[in-house]
Protein backbone atom coordinates (compact mmCIF):
# COMPACT_ATOMS: atom_id res chain seq x y z
CA UNK A 1 0.00 0.00 0.00
CA UNK A 2 1.58 3.46 -0.87
CA UNK A 3 1.20 6.19 1.59
CA UNK A 4 1.78 10.07 0.73
CA UNK A 5 5.06 11.39 2.76
CA UNK A 6 6.12 14.91 2.41
CA UNK A 7 10.18 15.81 1.30
CA UNK A 8 11.04 17.16 4.39
CA UNK A 9 14.85 17.76 2.51
CA UNK A 10 16.82 16.79 -0.66
CA UNK A 11 20.57 17.10 -0.37
CA UNK A 12 23.08 16.73 -3.29
CA UNK A 13 25.57 13.99 -2.87
CA UNK A 14 27.70 14.28 -5.98
CA UNK A 15 27.17 15.71 -9.02
CA UNK A 16 24.55 12.90 -10.42
CA UNK A 17 23.16 11.61 -6.87
CA UNK A 18 21.07 13.14 -4.20
CA UNK A 19 19.86 11.67 -0.59
CA UNK A 20 15.56 12.91 0.10
CA UNK A 21 14.52 12.70 2.95
CA UNK A 22 10.82 11.89 3.77
CA UNK A 23 9.38 13.35 7.41
CA UNK A 24 6.37 10.09 8.62
CA UNK A 25 4.03 11.75 10.10
CA UNK A 26 2.89 10.10 13.46
CA UNK A 27 0.17 7.48 12.38
CA UNK A 28 2.45 5.77 10.02
CA UNK A 29 5.09 5.38 11.94
CA UNK A 30 4.30 1.68 12.60
CA UNK A 31 3.88 1.10 8.97
CA UNK A 32 7.46 2.72 8.08
CA UNK A 33 9.50 1.30 10.74
CA UNK A 34 12.06 -1.13 8.64
CA UNK A 35 14.67 -3.38 9.15
CA UNK A 36 18.58 -2.40 8.22
CA UNK A 37 18.60 -2.84 4.64
CA UNK A 38 15.05 -2.97 3.09
CA UNK A 39 13.18 -0.85 0.07
CA UNK A 40 10.77 1.38 -0.73
CA UNK A 41 8.99 1.83 -3.75
CA UNK A 42 8.35 5.53 -5.08
CA UNK A 43 5.31 6.35 -7.55
CA UNK A 44 4.45 9.29 -9.80
CA UNK A 45 2.42 9.20 -12.69
CA UNK A 46 3.70 10.78 -16.07
CA UNK A 47 1.58 11.26 -19.04
CA UNK A 48 -0.96 9.27 -17.32
CA UNK A 49 1.54 6.38 -16.76
CA UNK A 50 2.45 5.06 -13.53
CA UNK A 51 5.98 5.23 -12.83
CA UNK A 52 7.37 2.91 -10.07
CA UNK A 53 11.11 2.69 -8.52
CA UNK A 54 12.63 1.44 -5.79
CA UNK A 55 15.46 3.08 -3.97
CA UNK A 56 17.22 1.56 -0.83
CA UNK A 57 16.85 2.98 2.87
CA UNK A 58 20.43 4.65 4.09
CA UNK A 59 18.82 5.40 7.54
CA UNK A 60 19.65 3.59 10.41
CA UNK A 61 16.80 1.78 12.22
CA UNK A 62 16.25 3.29 15.37
CA UNK A 63 13.62 3.55 17.99
CA UNK A 64 13.99 7.52 17.97
CA UNK A 65 10.15 9.29 18.58
CA UNK A 66 10.80 11.22 14.96
CA UNK A 67 10.59 8.78 12.21
CA UNK A 68 12.26 10.06 8.98
CA UNK A 69 13.25 7.60 5.85
CA UNK A 70 16.07 8.75 3.47
CA UNK A 71 17.21 7.15 0.55
CA UNK A 72 19.74 7.67 -1.85
CA UNK A 73 18.58 8.20 -5.49
CA UNK A 74 21.32 8.46 -8.61
CA UNK A 75 20.32 9.92 -11.96
CA UNK A 76 20.27 6.91 -14.17
CA UNK A 77 19.91 7.62 -18.09
CA UNK A 78 16.67 8.99 -19.59
CA UNK A 79 15.36 8.14 -15.93
CA UNK A 80 11.75 8.64 -15.56
CA UNK A 81 11.86 9.13 -11.65
CA UNK A 82 15.92 9.37 -11.46
CA UNK A 83 15.70 12.81 -13.84
CA UNK A 84 12.83 13.99 -11.54
CA UNK A 85 14.01 13.58 -8.49
CA UNK A 86 17.38 15.44 -9.15
CA UNK A 87 15.63 17.87 -11.39
CA UNK A 88 12.40 18.85 -9.68
CA UNK A 89 11.78 17.27 -6.82
CA UNK A 90 11.52 19.85 -3.79
CA UNK A 91 11.23 20.38 0.05
CA UNK A 92 7.88 20.11 0.87
CA UNK A 93 6.51 18.23 -2.45
CA UNK A 94 4.53 14.66 -1.69
CA UNK A 95 5.40 11.51 -2.95
CA UNK A 96 3.28 8.23 -2.89
CA UNK A 97 5.88 6.14 -1.13
CA UNK A 98 5.23 2.20 -0.49
CA UNK A 99 6.07 0.70 3.25
CA UNK A 100 9.40 -0.84 3.32
CA UNK A 101 10.16 -4.13 2.08
CA UNK A 102 12.97 -6.62 0.87
CA UNK A 103 14.73 -9.49 2.43
CA UNK A 104 18.35 -8.00 1.64
CA UNK A 105 18.58 -7.16 5.56
CA UNK A 106 20.57 -8.38 8.69
CA UNK A 107 18.92 -8.03 12.26
CA UNK A 108 21.53 -6.78 14.39
CA UNK A 109 23.21 -9.04 16.52
CA UNK A 110 26.84 -10.29 17.43
CA UNK A 111 29.53 -11.18 15.18
CA UNK A 112 31.75 -9.87 11.83
CA UNK A 113 30.12 -8.98 9.01
CA UNK A 114 31.29 -7.60 5.43
CA UNK A 115 29.83 -5.67 2.94
CA UNK A 116 31.23 -5.28 -0.46
CA UNK A 117 29.31 -2.68 -2.67
CA UNK A 118 30.04 -0.68 -5.75
CA UNK A 119 28.54 2.68 -6.70
CA UNK A 120 24.97 3.56 -4.76
CA UNK A 121 24.90 -0.10 -3.57
CA UNK A 122 26.38 1.66 -0.53
CA UNK A 123 22.62 2.48 0.13
CA UNK A 124 21.64 -0.32 2.18
CA UNK A 125 24.87 -1.62 3.57
CA UNK A 126 25.11 2.26 5.07
CA UNK A 127 22.07 1.41 6.92
CA UNK A 128 23.02 -2.38 7.85
CA UNK A 129 26.38 -1.40 9.28
CA UNK A 130 25.01 1.77 11.06
CA UNK A 131 22.65 0.04 12.99
CA UNK A 132 24.49 -3.09 13.30
CA UNK A 133 27.12 -0.69 15.10
CA UNK A 134 25.07 1.17 17.33
CA UNK A 135 23.00 -1.32 18.67
CA UNK A 136 25.23 -4.89 18.84
CA UNK A 137 28.92 -3.85 21.31
CA UNK A 138 30.04 -7.31 20.03
CA UNK A 139 29.83 -6.80 16.80
CA UNK A 140 32.51 -5.88 13.88
CA UNK A 141 31.81 -4.14 10.15
CA UNK A 142 34.04 -4.22 7.26
CA UNK A 143 33.01 -2.05 4.47
CA UNK A 144 34.45 -2.68 0.98
CA UNK A 145 33.79 -0.40 -1.48
CA UNK A 146 34.19 0.09 -4.68
CA UNK A 147 33.51 3.47 -6.94
CA UNK A 148 34.74 5.11 -10.21
CA UNK A 149 35.83 8.49 -8.34
CA UNK A 150 36.10 10.54 -5.46
CA UNK A 151 33.50 12.91 -6.61
CA UNK A 152 31.07 10.11 -7.34
CA UNK A 153 31.55 8.13 -4.11
CA UNK A 154 28.14 8.82 -2.47
CA UNK A 155 27.88 9.05 1.40
CA UNK A 156 31.11 9.82 2.14
CA UNK A 157 30.55 11.48 5.42
CA UNK A 158 28.43 9.19 6.61
CA UNK A 159 30.99 6.18 6.40
CA UNK A 160 33.58 8.95 7.71
CA UNK A 161 31.40 9.28 10.43
CA UNK A 162 31.10 5.86 11.62
CA UNK A 163 35.00 5.31 11.45
CA UNK A 164 35.31 8.00 13.30
CA UNK A 165 32.44 6.67 16.15
CA UNK A 166 33.48 2.61 15.93
CA UNK A 167 37.10 2.62 15.18
CA UNK A 168 38.00 -0.42 16.52
CA UNK A 169 35.22 -2.33 14.87
CA UNK A 170 34.50 -1.04 11.49
CA UNK A 171 37.03 -1.13 8.79
CA UNK A 172 36.99 1.02 5.38
CA UNK A 173 38.71 -0.30 2.14
CA UNK A 174 37.92 2.26 -1.01
CA UNK A 175 38.96 1.77 -3.93
CA UNK A 176 38.40 3.79 -7.09
CA UNK A 177 37.78 2.33 -11.02
CA UNK A 178 39.12 5.27 -12.85
CA UNK A 179 41.27 7.77 -10.76
CA UNK A 180 44.38 7.02 -8.57
CA UNK A 181 43.84 7.26 -4.63
CA UNK A 182 47.30 8.73 -2.60
CA UNK A 183 46.88 6.20 0.03
CA UNK A 184 45.22 2.36 -0.11
CA UNK A 185 44.48 0.07 -2.69
CA UNK A 186 45.72 0.79 -5.97
CA UNK A 187 43.12 1.62 -8.74
CA UNK A 188 40.68 -0.63 -10.83
CA UNK A 189 37.81 -2.59 -10.36
CA UNK A 190 36.95 -5.14 -8.10
CA UNK A 191 36.61 -7.79 -10.22
CA UNK A 192 36.63 -11.70 -9.29
CA UNK A 193 40.12 -12.28 -10.03
CA UNK A 194 40.95 -9.16 -7.33
CA UNK A 195 38.76 -10.00 -4.68
CA UNK A 196 39.88 -13.71 -4.61
CA UNK A 197 43.43 -12.54 -3.81
CA UNK A 198 42.59 -9.77 -1.79
CA UNK A 199 39.94 -10.98 0.66
CA UNK A 200 42.06 -13.60 2.37
CA UNK A 201 45.08 -11.00 2.98
CA UNK A 202 42.63 -8.43 4.61
CA UNK A 203 40.17 -11.07 6.22
CA UNK A 204 40.53 -14.24 8.60
CA UNK A 205 37.14 -16.11 5.98
CA UNK A 206 35.85 -18.09 7.80
CA UNK A 207 35.63 -15.63 10.97
CA UNK A 208 32.81 -13.58 9.11
CA UNK A 209 29.41 -14.61 10.01
CA UNK A 210 27.61 -12.65 6.71
CA UNK A 211 28.46 -10.90 3.34
CA UNK A 212 26.74 -8.64 1.68
CA UNK A 213 27.17 -7.59 -1.75
CA UNK A 214 25.45 -5.17 -3.44
CA UNK A 215 25.76 -3.06 -6.35
CA UNK A 216 25.57 -3.31 -10.11
CA UNK A 217 25.36 -7.03 -11.56
CA UNK A 218 28.78 -7.40 -12.85
CA UNK A 219 30.44 -6.79 -9.09
CA UNK A 220 27.81 -8.90 -7.16
CA UNK A 221 28.48 -11.59 -9.40
CA UNK A 222 32.12 -11.25 -9.50
CA UNK A 223 32.18 -11.24 -5.59
CA UNK A 224 29.78 -14.26 -5.09
CA UNK A 225 32.47 -16.43 -7.40
CA UNK A 226 35.78 -15.14 -5.89
CA UNK A 227 33.56 -16.08 -2.14
CA UNK A 228 32.65 -19.33 -3.39
CA UNK A 229 36.31 -20.00 -4.62
CA UNK A 230 37.71 -19.71 -1.01
CA UNK A 231 35.18 -21.58 0.25
CA UNK A 232 32.54 -19.13 1.83
CA UNK A 233 29.28 -21.13 2.40
CA UNK A 234 26.71 -19.78 0.19
CA UNK A 235 24.15 -19.50 3.34
CA UNK A 236 26.32 -16.84 4.63
CA UNK A 237 26.40 -14.68 1.24
CA UNK A 238 23.68 -12.51 0.69
CA UNK A 239 23.04 -10.11 -2.67
CA UNK A 240 21.23 -7.33 -4.13
CA UNK A 241 21.60 -5.73 -7.62
CA UNK A 242 20.90 -2.30 -8.37
CA UNK A 243 21.93 -2.45 -12.18
CA UNK A 244 21.22 -5.24 -14.92
CA UNK A 245 23.20 -5.05 -17.61
CA UNK A 246 21.52 -5.20 -21.19
CA UNK A 247 23.51 -8.07 -21.88
CA UNK A 248 22.43 -9.98 -18.32
CA UNK A 249 20.78 -13.50 -19.20
CA UNK A 250 17.59 -14.45 -19.28
CA UNK A 251 15.74 -17.58 -19.85
CA UNK A 252 14.53 -18.59 -23.23
CA UNK A 253 11.69 -17.88 -24.02
CA UNK A 254 8.76 -19.90 -24.72
CA UNK A 255 4.94 -19.64 -25.62
CA UNK A 256 2.27 -19.62 -23.32
CA UNK A 257 0.23 -22.45 -23.71
CA UNK A 258 -3.16 -21.71 -25.38
CA UNK A 259 -6.17 -21.16 -22.50
CA UNK A 260 -3.65 -20.79 -19.63
CA UNK A 261 -5.27 -19.03 -16.75
CA UNK A 262 -3.95 -17.77 -13.37
CA UNK A 263 -5.74 -18.02 -10.25
CA UNK A 264 -4.10 -15.69 -7.40
CA UNK A 265 -5.08 -14.88 -3.88
CA UNK A 266 -4.06 -11.20 -2.47
CA UNK A 267 -5.19 -9.95 0.83
CA UNK A 268 -7.57 -13.15 0.86
CA UNK A 269 -9.31 -12.83 -2.08
CA UNK A 270 -8.90 -15.16 -4.87
CA UNK A 271 -9.31 -15.14 -8.87
CA UNK A 272 -9.49 -16.68 -12.02
CA UNK A 273 -7.89 -14.95 -15.41
CA UNK A 274 -6.24 -15.76 -18.63
CA UNK A 275 -3.00 -14.81 -19.39
CA UNK A 276 -2.42 -13.43 -22.84
CA UNK A 277 0.61 -14.90 -25.26
CA UNK A 278 3.67 -13.46 -23.57
CA UNK A 279 2.32 -11.97 -20.87
CA UNK A 280 3.69 -12.36 -17.19
CA UNK A 281 1.43 -13.59 -14.26
CA UNK A 282 1.92 -10.11 -13.11
CA UNK A 283 0.57 -8.56 -15.56
CA UNK A 284 -2.57 -10.95 -16.09
CA UNK A 285 -3.04 -10.56 -12.37
CA UNK A 286 -2.98 -6.50 -12.61
CA UNK A 287 -5.58 -6.14 -15.50
CA UNK A 288 -7.63 -7.44 -13.29
CA UNK A 289 -6.48 -6.49 -9.43
CA UNK A 290 -4.88 -3.07 -9.94
CA UNK A 291 -3.57 -3.60 -6.13
CA UNK A 292 -1.12 -6.85 -6.44
CA UNK A 293 2.22 -5.75 -5.52
CA UNK A 294 5.38 -4.42 -7.51
CA UNK A 295 8.04 -1.91 -8.42
CA UNK A 296 10.51 -2.45 -10.26
CA UNK A 297 9.43 -5.57 -12.63
CA UNK A 298 12.61 -5.98 -13.55
CA UNK A 299 12.97 -9.52 -11.20
CA UNK A 300 15.30 -7.12 -9.02
CA UNK A 301 13.26 -6.01 -5.86
CA UNK A 302 11.32 -8.88 -4.53
CA UNK A 303 8.22 -6.87 -3.96
CA UNK A 304 6.01 -9.19 -6.57
CA UNK A 305 7.45 -12.29 -4.89
CA UNK A 306 4.52 -15.31 -4.77
CA UNK A 307 3.92 -18.51 -3.61
CA UNK A 308 2.90 -21.08 -6.28
CA UNK A 309 0.87 -23.42 -5.38
CA UNK A 310 -0.37 -25.46 -7.80
CA UNK A 311 1.66 -25.55 -11.68
CA UNK A 312 4.77 -24.68 -13.22
CA UNK A 313 6.06 -21.38 -14.46
CA UNK A 314 9.32 -19.92 -16.29
CA UNK A 315 11.22 -17.06 -15.00
CA UNK A 316 13.37 -15.30 -17.46
CA UNK A 317 15.36 -13.22 -14.40
CA UNK A 318 15.77 -13.45 -10.75
CA UNK A 319 18.04 -11.48 -8.75
CA UNK A 320 15.71 -10.77 -5.56
CA UNK A 321 14.68 -14.36 -4.26
CA UNK A 322 17.88 -16.31 -2.67
CA UNK A 323 17.82 -20.60 -3.70
CA UNK A 324 16.14 -21.69 -0.65
CA UNK A 325 13.39 -19.16 -1.07
CA UNK A 326 13.01 -20.83 -5.04
CA UNK A 327 13.09 -24.66 -3.32
CA UNK A 328 10.56 -23.73 -1.67
CA UNK A 329 8.26 -22.50 -4.30
CA UNK A 330 8.42 -19.05 -4.50
CA UNK A 331 8.72 -16.97 -7.36
CA UNK A 332 8.53 -13.56 -9.28
CA UNK A 333 5.27 -12.90 -10.41
CA UNK A 334 6.92 -10.30 -12.75
CA UNK A 335 9.15 -12.74 -14.69
CA UNK A 336 7.22 -15.41 -14.20
CA UNK A 337 5.50 -17.50 -17.56
CA UNK A 338 3.01 -20.12 -17.37
CA UNK A 339 4.49 -23.90 -18.51
CA UNK A 340 1.54 -25.79 -17.50
CA UNK A 341 -2.06 -24.27 -18.35
CA UNK A 342 -3.66 -23.77 -14.66
CA UNK A 343 -1.01 -21.78 -12.45
CA UNK A 344 -2.19 -20.76 -8.83
CA UNK A 345 -0.39 -17.88 -6.84
CA UNK A 346 -0.88 -17.28 -3.69
CA UNK A 347 0.49 -13.32 -2.51
CA UNK A 348 -0.24 -13.64 1.00
CA UNK A 349 1.95 -16.09 1.78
Amino acid sequence: MFHPLQVREIERLTDDAVAVTFAVPPELRAAFRHTPGQHIALRRSVDGQEIRRTYSICTPATDQPVLVLRVGIRLVEDGAFSTYALKELAVGDTVDVMAPAGRFTLEPRPGRFVGIVGGSGITPVLSIAATLLAQQPDARFCLIRSDRTAASTMFLEEVADLKDRYPQRFQLIHTLSREEQQAGLPSGRLDEARLRSLLPALLKIDSVDGWYLCGPYGLVQGAERALRAIDVPRTHIHEEIFHIDNGTPTAPAAATPAHSTVTATLDGRSGSWPVHDSESLLEAVLRNRADAPYACKGGVCGTCRAFLVSGEVRMDRNFALESDEVDAGYVLACQSHPVTEKVELDFDR
